[in-house]
């Protein structure tokens, strides 16, 4: 059975054998304020959504964690995503570097909205990639169904 997030203005379901942790970021000034949730499964892997503002771009926020990657992991191969998903137009970027010599792909996914700017985030070692990808696919489609 399927945990429910309901919360933030937002609902989505996960696993509810993972973790749950949701933060809100009371640093940032008043058009920059960001709220976020993340959801880590057992093995580590994580996807994660932030809520911007409206006036925020989708494109603008998803390079933004592309080169903030790239920083960390200069080697990284970059690929270039649009796709839409539940009726929804999203861009954003598929990335794969090594870490602890393990390969990763890290994953950010944005849209826009009327009513906010959300930034859609997943990252996974390899091997537990390919067990969970249909996971992260799924809580993708639960959030875009609810915002649709």
């Amino acid at each position: 059975m399927p945990a429910v997030y309901d919360s933030l203005g937002v609902r989505f379901l996960y696993p509810e054998n993972w973790t749950l942790d949701d933060g809100t970021d009371d640093e940032a000034g008043p058009d920059e304020k960001q709220n976020s949730v993340s959801i880590y499964s057992p093995g580590g892997a994580f996807w994660s959504l932030a809520i911007y503002p409206p006036n925020q771009t989708p494109t603008d926020l998803a390079a933004e964690v592309m080169r903030a990657l790239r920083g960390e992991y200069q080697d990284m191969d970059v690929a270039t995503v649009t796709e839409a998903v539940e009726g929804q137009d999203l861009v954003g970027y598929d990335m794969n570097f090594i870490y602890l010599d393990l390969t990763n792909t890290a994953s950010v996914r944005a849209l826009h909205t009327p009513r906010a700017t959300y930034v859609v985030y997943y990252q996974s070692e390899d091997r537990e990639l390919a067990e969970i990808k249909a996971v992260f696919d799924a809580m993708l489609a639960s959030f875009l169904r609810e915002i649709g």
